[in-house]
């Protein structure tokens, strides 16, 4: 099995809890033993969807198929996930507590709120690197002065705040806390229409008094996390984790509707994302597509980089290179009549440890 043999393999694993047609199609592999399972379990642990595919093959009855020793590692490395898990949603908790004894509502994002909300069968499933919440812009610098007064601290004495560069506060941490926070100001460096004044007005409060976004609000933020912040639209990689987590959610909102209705320059890219998950996941009932020439265009791509790696590669390197370069002369233009950005500047050049 080459890599998009394997993807699309891993794809339709994703998939099998709810939709019969995959599911079949999994087992017909499994059974014909053609199935690599070396480069599966290195192709899902790159895309962060190794305790996804474990849950969803024992799910469908499909483990006594597998390798015994495969199973054993793949049921050990999923039991180390869900105790992670475990861990970061009574963190999350703990901050929460923490920030609405203060007048500040946190808004939990990406993996953390998917957790608490319950968008997973097993709290398993998901990888989760860093516990992500939005507050509003306004109350950003109390609430990484509360964070602080409670333990929690930048990785290093000598950071540098470039909260004014990013979309959220340098990340912090808390001895003998299991994950960073990034406290957010903006969900997407790009926000234009999807800002904190657009997601306020629908967000959803749980019964564990925790608040996450709408369901609609969380699939545009997938889309635009591996799109536009992740800069998929433009380097054609997947992203299995956002495509599991845009799935599940089709599973709540009809997803089609929630990218058509958005009006934003970048709703082309958001549809594109759409329309690759589809694809990947073999044409799942929930996940409608959008097919449109452009779509067409982006997945003949995608698939084109997915069949040369070397080429992918050096897509990916050159797109890096220019969004580095775009990104530091946006920051020496903006120095000139934005005082935040000078600020940076010359903390950066004057104030920094000498290496």
């Amino acid at each position: 099995m080459n890599y998009k043999e394997t993807l699309l393999f891993i794809g339709k694993c994703l998939t099998i809890t709810h939709e019969k047609n995959n599911r079949d199609l999994v087992e017909e592999k499994i059974k014909s033993g053609l199935v690599d399972w070396d480069a599966v379990v290195k192709v899902s642990t790159g895309q962060y969807v190794f305790p996804a595919s474990y849950c969803n093959l024992k799910r469908a009855n499909f483990l006594h198929y597998l390798p015994a020793d495969l199973v054993e590692y793949m049921q050990h490395i999923t039991n180390l996930n869900r105790e992670r898990n475990e861990l970061i949603i009574k963190q999350a908790k703990e901050i929460n507590e923490l920030l609405l004894s203060n007048n500040i509502t946190p808004i939990f994002l990406k993996g953390t709120g998917n957790l608490l909300e319950g968008l997973y069968e097993d709290i398993a499933e998901r990888m989760v690197g860093d516990i992500d919440f939005l507050v509003n812009p306004e109350k950003l610098k109390l609430t990484v002065n509360i964070l602080k007064e409670n333990g929690y601290h930048e990785k290093t004495l000598d950071y540098l705040d470039n909260t004014i560069l990013n979309r959220h506060y340098p990340k912090i941490t808390k001895e003998g806390e299991i994950a960073a926070i990034e406290v957010h100001y903006k969900m997407i460096s790009n926000e234009k229409a999807f800002d904190f004044n657009f997601i306020k007005k629908s967000v959803t409060k749980l019964v564990n008094n925790a608040t996450v976004l709408s369901y609609n609000n969380q699939v545009l933020l997938t889309c635009f996390n591996k799109q536009i912040s992740d800069k998929g639209q433009w380097t054609k990689t997947i992203s299995l984790r956002n495509s599991y987590d845009l799935y599940l959610l089709s599973k709540q909102t009809p997803v089609k509707t929630v990218l058509s209705n958005f009006d934003h320059s970048e709703s082309n890219s958001l549809k594109n994302f759409l329309s690759v998950t589809n694809y990947i996941f073999n044409s799942p009932r929930s996940l409608e597509d959008i097919r449109t020439h452009k779509t067409k265009k982006y997945i003949k791509k995608v698939l084109f980089f997915m069949n040369n790696p070397k080429k992918s590669a050096a897509n990916k390197k050159k797109w890096e290179l220019y969004f580095l370069y775009k990104h530091r002369f946006s920051v020496i233009l903006k120095s000139f009549y934005v005082k935040e950005y000078r600020k940076y500047l010359f903390d950066r050049f004057f104030n920094q440890p000498k290496p």
